[in-house]
């Protein structure tokens, strides 16, 4: 099984999920500003695999099969399982985090199971806010912690991802991400990182 990791675009998911896993290592540690960071080059592998996968020539269908399932499950760990984590770790694991961490494992497991068997509207938009929208919004969150005291800020993370999971799963149409769109995301992701790291080094 592991012959269709030669696929770029499947070696390009398994990156991402590498750099889930660390992600998961820091937040466990506490040490979230650098799982926040790390999450976003989960994101950047999550875009780069797709347009990878487009621009293969003479795919293989099991491999392009192959590549559909492994990239669900890389959606899933880095679209709902590390928000979810580092929502818990931001408020101590207190239980007013728990219906937060819940909706956003549930949210997440039932719109990619939607999206694997019925995938994107006849218009081409996505129904409700894909789960590639939580990380990036997760470092806007943490960009702008200095500005919260720390019990606002367990407020305001944990109440903006409860209305973020609903949405996940909410009757809204989404337009897929052009190539502008990508390109602004990715800088966004690079800069964003950078500065959350440095942050950690002051």
């Amino acid at each position: 099984m592991l012959k269709y990791l030669w696929d770029p675009a499947n070696a390009i998911t398994t990156i991402g999920i590498f750099f889930s896993s660390l992600s998961l290592f820091f937040a466990i540690l506490g040490r979230l500003e650098l799982a926040v960071a790390t999450a976003l080059w989960a994101v950047l592998s999550d875009h780069l695999d797709g347009i990878v996968a487009a621009r293969t020539k003479n795919r293989h269908p099991s491999v392009a099969k192959m590549g559909k399932s492994l990239d669900g499950f890389a959606d899933i760990l880095y679209g709902a399982v590390l928000p979810a984590v580092i929502v818990m770790q931001v408020s101590h694991a207190s239980l007013v985090s728990l219906p937060t961490v819940t909706a956003l494992l549930i949210a997440g497991t039932i719109r990619l199971s939607y999206f694997a068997n019925f995938g994107k509207s006849c218009d081409g938009c996505f129904l409700g806010i894909p789960l590639s929208y939580d990380i990036p919004l997760m470092a806007v969150v943490f960009l702008a912690r200095p500005l919260f005291s720390d019990e606002l800020f367990v407020t305001f993370t944990v109440g903006i991802f409860l209305v973020l999971a609903g949405l996940h799963v909410a009757s809204i149409r989404v337009p897929s991400p052009n190539l502008a769109m990508y390109v602004a995301i990715s800088i966004f992701a690079l800069a964003s990182s950078a500065t959350l790291i440095l942050s950690t080094l002051n």
